[in-house]
């Protein structure tokens, strides 16, 4: 039986290859899951992905399940309390954006029926597929997700810059950036 081939970022940690195999670049629809996405994206600016990979079931306890109408909700003596818990990235600007976020998610949800269509309706609801051989190809950002960006920005939300958009298009797969000899992209091809 031959080995199964994968982007190069994947390594050899259990943690990273599951996530890749099973997760990163596979199409999220549901909305509670894209908040966590779109929260543990922006608490991973600046860090290692594999931090919050490490520290994503202390995320999800500390966060409600991820739950936006909870999260909305914080004041000042829960955020105390997640910047006390050593399980969680404890960044003030980092837990307040995604109180913030919370807030703001919930309103496009009210505005658009949900977060997935809104979100989606920027790619037509269909997965944008790369044609990416190696890994330097693979950029940071693009046009799309500067617009996407700017877009959150003037739904007031916070941590979305470009960069942290367009990683967290690729972790729910609306653009499949697999590298093309890599397993899960022939999957996605089908």
């Amino acid at each position: 039986m031959c080995e199964k081939r994968r982007c190069a970022w994947a390594g050899d940690l259990p943690i990273y290859i599951d996530y890749h195999d099973n997760e990163w670049g596979r199409p999220v629809h549901d909305d509670r899951k894209l908040f966590e996405m779109l929260v543990l994206e922006g608490m991973q600016a600046g860090l290692n992905w594999i931090t919050v990979l490490k520290k994503r079931e202390a995320f999800r306890e500390a966060f409600d399940g991820f739950d936006p109408g909870k999260v909305a909700l914080y004041g000042e003596e829960k955020i105390r309390e997640l910047l006390a818990n050593e399980g969680i990235i404890r960044n003030r600007l980092k837990v307040n954006a995604a109180v913030t976020n919370a807030k703001a998610f919930l309103d496009v949800q009210d505005k658009h029926g949900s977060f997935d269509k809104f979100i989606w309706a920027y790619v037509d609801h269909t997965p944008v597929r790369n044609h990416w051989k190696k890994m330097e190809e693979i950029p940071a950002t693009t046009p799309l997700s500067d617009r996407i960006s700017k877009d959150l920005k003037k739904l007031g939300f916070k941590f979305v810059g470009s960069t942290i958009v367009y990683a967290f298009m690729q972790a729910t797969g609306m653009v499949n950036d697999h590298v093309t000899d890599c397993f899960v992209y022939q999957e996605m091809k089908a």
